[in-house]
């Protein structure tokens, strides 16, 4: 107790050195502590893209290819389902709710979704976490479109502007739909997902641009609609029941099911595979996001060495602290072994130091982490798609500290020893 003492004293002493040493690693801690965090978060809230989904349904390519163009609108189908087998296995026993999916359509290079309304009843990301409006309602009129959080910020649109649709995907749209204009009525809350991107129509909407029907009743009482956005609820969902917002569609891209128990999931995967009406693939949106996963794993292999190479930086700067400092204190550790203190006395007190500085370093990078999370939560979540967990310390973290505390520990090691042999070779052996 008395050598901890004195090592705080030592180090009060020479407090500008260690202020700048104790915060260098505490500034590696806090990284190594985010970056694990993050990367751990990343991987669940990457699984939780799209939850409390059971299956989604495609015509037949990968497991992956359905995934990414279903959920994360990247690439294409190559083929669709017919609207007669969606009927049909949507009203198979224990499935609970479907939404149905059409892609293909686009704006400014933003991927444009027809669906219908249970999309927004339904659909959940995160931790079983559902849509929510900013601004705004769901569509209730076929020339009605809910943005995404992205598209209404980077396109800086807002309830009652006009938006025209253009067939095809990203920048690449060979026909714009001047025609038939839609109208914002609702803005989505930022997910941090593919939702964010997107912009929502109906489902009957799709046909409609593109059979080119003049719906000129419709949009006019669109046009008068969306002029008074504080209609109450019940009067908005009259008007809805006028107005068939489904249609009969020939194909849909791809289906979303939920059911009743997840013992009903198997059961119908394996009927829609072996399906023999036309070729479809049935997927567990969590287990093939696993797989995908992966497959990017080489990115969360770098960001592990990243926070690894900046503790190392840390101690390595502690070492060349103590080091440098050691010349200095000779005339300090003469005066101790003046007064009695032995060669490993002075050994220890230099590695108490050490430890001291990486102990304090780890409990203000801990602190600052936390502060960092509490920071940094909101912003990863709706722009990255990240869900922090601001828990206490896993074990693996736990696990982490103890190895950083044991390799500043193995790193005092090396002035200590200097230290030592410094005091003996200093002629003040004590002889007994």
């Amino acid at each position: 107790m008395l050598l901890l003492k004195l090592a705080a004293k030592s180090l009060f002493n020479r407090k500008a050195s260690a202020l700048l040493t104790l915060f260098t690693i505490a500034i590696s801690v806090m990284l190594l502590m985010s970056i694990e965090r993050v990367r751990i978060d990343a991987k669940s809230s990457f699984s939780n893209t799209i939850s409390g989904t059971d299956l989604i349904v495609g015509a037949r390519t990968g497991d992956i290819q359905l995934l990414l163009s279903s959920v994360f609108r990247i690439g294409h189908a190559n083929n669709g389902v017919s609207w007669q087998s969606y009927q049909y296995i949507a009203k198979q026993r224990g499935v609970s709710w479907s939404i149905p999916l059409s892609l293909g359509d686009s704006h400014k290079g933003l991927a444009v979704l027809g669906t219908n309304k249970d999309y927004f009843t339904h659909y959940r990301f995160g931790k079983k976490q559902p849509l929510s409006f900013a601004n705004g309602h769901e569509f209730n009129h076929l020339f009605d479109v809910v943005l995404g959080a992205d598209v209404a910020k980077s396109l800086g649109y807002q309830l009652g502007d006009k938006v025209v649709i253009a067939h095809g995907m990203g920048n690449t749209s060979f026909h714009n739909h001047d025609d038939n204009p839609f109208t914002v009525v609702g803005i989505l809350q930022a997910t941090g997902t593919p939702v964010d991107k997107t912009l929502h129509i109906p489902l009957a909407a799709i046909d409609e641009i593109h059979g080119g029907h003049s719906h000129q009743h419709e949009k006019a009482h669109d046009h008068d609609h969306d002029h008074d956005h504080d209609h109450d609820h019940d009067h908005d969902h009259d008007q809805h029941d006028a107005v068939d917002l489904i249609g009969t569609p020939k194909q849909i891209t791809a289906f979303l099911l939920g059911f009743d128990s997840p013992l009903y999931t198997l059961q119908v995967r394996r009927n829609i595979n072996q399906y023999k009406e036309e070729a479809l693939l049935a997927i567990m949106p969590g287990v093939t996001l696993r797989e995908l996963w992966e497959m990017l794993s080489i990115v969360e292999k770098i960001l592990l060495l990243f926070s690894i190479v900046v503790v190392i930086i840390s101690l390595l700067g502690m070492l060349t602290s103590l080091l440098s400092s050691l010349n200095q204190r000779r005339r300090e550790l003469a005066i101790l072994r003046s007064v009695g203190a032995r060669p490993w006395h002075i050994f220890t007190l230099i590695s108490a130091e050490s430890l001291l500085i990486t102990g304090l370093g780890c409990l203000v990078g801990v602190a600052l982490f936390y502060g960092l999370m509490l920071f940094g939560a909101g912003y990863l979540q709706s722009h990255a798609g990240i869900s922090l967990n601001i828990a206490l310390l896993s074990a693996y973290e736990l696990m982490l500290l103890a190895a950083i505390m044991f390799a500043g520990f193995i790193v005092g090691l090396i002035p200590a020893t200097r230290a030592y042999f410094y005091s003996l070779a200093d002629g003040m052996s004590i002889k007994i």
